[in-house]
């Protein structure tokens, strides 16, 4: 009975070779938000001036989470500590 070649043998030598993995998750958000990708972007970098609760009602309906999972005040005394 032949040995079998053990396929761990085969694998490239370095990482590079496996090919590589996309995250979709901007690209899934803009289709069922219906949000453009740059609106996401500063709403996931906190970069926004006017919250628009269209928007937080569509980030919550396709996340399934609650707004308070999105935002939080944070009352000056505690924003002063972050500077």
């Amino acid at each position: 009975m032949p040995k079998k070649e053990n396929p761990l043998r085969q694998l490239p030598v370095s990482s590079d070779g496996y090919g590589d993995i996309k995250i979709h998750l901007a690209e899934i958000l803009e289709v069922r938000t219906e949000m453009q990708r740059t609106q996401l972007r500063n709403y996931r970098d906190n970069k926004i001036q006017r919250l628009d609760i269209d928007i937080l009602k569509r980030l919550c309906y396709v996340l399934e989470c609650n707004l308070t999972d999105l935002i939080e005040y944070v009352p000056p005394e505690e924003t002063q500590n972050l500077h």
